[in-house]
């Protein structure tokens, strides 16, 4: 836990309004000197947002009319000016956000680093002392797995192109602490849960939901937990030591070659991300782009592929001399005498897919010997990510986030 004298912030995710809601009052409860901060956004579309505070016997709620009805939108005009008004009361030592649940925390981390206000970030002000997702391990496996659109199930807005599947698991990856509300039912599902769980957030200690203590739950909390702190995408790509070994079924296939991918042949490849996945990350290069560091994302049915900048390889002393140190030196570590640093290396959480499968499937994707040899005809590839990509291979805009990320999305 931090020792600074700064105001401790909470944020509080997950899909489902109720348990949120309960571990929220939990804290205002049980730790004194704490405020709810709630925005409560399925009017959002319509430009209406209700902020709920709470702290002490105080519980008022502000109806707040939006310009432009965007997630963006709340944080800069209402959320991030109201923390930084709550972070120099001198009542107050903790400050719960309990996120709607169309909300993934991370973003909301970035906007608390990164946007100004006034002369300032929230970031200056408060410490974030922790990230909880809250989960039913009912129904959280479904979630994960599938392609259902954030609208369709009632949380997202109409243009909202974000799958059920992107929120589930980005709720929990970025958590520090993991909540369950409710039983997993019968014992395979408990297992099986655990088992994505001990993979998805191995760092992440558990808590049941009936029973939690605030103050505990903080004090289990590792020194190593992000506490916030996004991943960077030339960063690792597992967190902690998640086990390797299949357990119940769930597996993480780890898939690393140098040999560039054939750009047509990796588009057909993908599909097998798409079925029986919980996760995708990772980092690609496609013998069409050579210069570029491409990322990739995938959850349940959806994937995203874009932008991650230049390879080392690609760039000058004084690029390189400004990449993080860790980078520098795995680049050194790994050189390849003709690719440099260039690297395919992406990790899959499986649940329901043969992990060989997906190493095959990919290994296909990339360069023969022959094609290997013919640099010269590597420009000249049909490159379907040309334009950065997303799937299913359909037109969409991307939610306003007011984040920028280390990928481009197709629109």
């Amino acid at each position: 836990m931090s020792n600074d004298r700064r105001t401790r912030l909470v944020l509080v995710s997950g899909l489902h309004r109720e348990s949120t809601a309960m571990l929220s009052a939990r804290f205002l409860t049980g730790l004194p000197g704490t405020a709810v901060v709630h925005h409560d956004l399925r009017r959002i579309a319509e430009g209406t947002v209700r902020r709920r505070l709470r702290f002490g016997r105080a519980d008022t709620t502000t109806v707040l009319e939006l310009a432009h009805g965007c997630v963006s939108c709340t944080l800069r005009e209402d959320l991030l000016p109201l923390l930084r008004a709550l972070s120099v009361d001198p009542r107050i030592d903790r400050v719960v956000l309990h996120l709607d649940p169309m909300v993934e925390p991370e973003p909301v981390c970035w906007a608390l680093g990164n946007v100004l206000v006034g002369n300032q970030t929230i970031s200056d002000l408060v410490d974030i002392e922790a990230v909880v997702g809250v989960i039913d391990p009912r129904s959280w496996l479904g979630d994960c797995s599938g392609d259902v659109p954030l609208a369709d199930c009632g949380i997202g807005a109409i243009d909202d192109d974000r799958t059920l599947a992107q929120v589930a698991v980005g709720q929990v990856e970025f958590a520090d602490a993991i909540v369950t509300a409710g039983t997993a039912g019968e014992p395979w599902n408990v297992a099986r849960v655990g088992a994505v769980l001990e993979r998805l957030a191995p760092l992440a200690p558990r808590f049941d939901l009936g029973q939690v203590d605030p103050a505990k739950l903080l004090a289990a909390i590792p020194d190593n937990a992000r506490r916030g702190v996004a991943d960077d995408a030339h960063g690792p790509l597992l967190r902690g030591q998640p086990p390797l070994e299949s357990d119940c079924g769930v597996s993480v296939a780890v898939f690393r070659d140098p040999r560039p991918f054939h750009p047509e042949r990796l588009h057909e490849a993908i599909d097998v991300l798409l079925d029986g996945v919980i996760r995708a990350r990772g980092r690609m290069w496609v013998a069409s782009q050579p210069d570029v560091a491409m990322w990739l994302e995938s959850a349940g049915g959806g994937l995203r592929v874009g932008h991650a900048g230049a390879w080392l390889a690609t760039v000058d002393d004084d690029a390189w001399s400004r990449a993080d140190p860790e980078r520098q030196a795995k680049a050194a570590l790994q050189w390849h005498p003709r690719f440099g640093d260039r690297l395919q290396e992406i990790v899959v959480i499986a649940h329901q897919a043969d992990p060989h499968d997906i190493t095959a499937a990919l290994t296909t994707a990339l360069l023969t010997d022959a094609e290997l040899a013919d640099e010269g005809a590597w420009p000249g590839y049909a490159d379907p990510f040309g334009e950065w990509h997303e799937d299913p291979c359909e037109d969409s805009e991307a939610v306003d986030l007011g984040v920028p990320t280390t990928r481009k999305e197709e629109s």
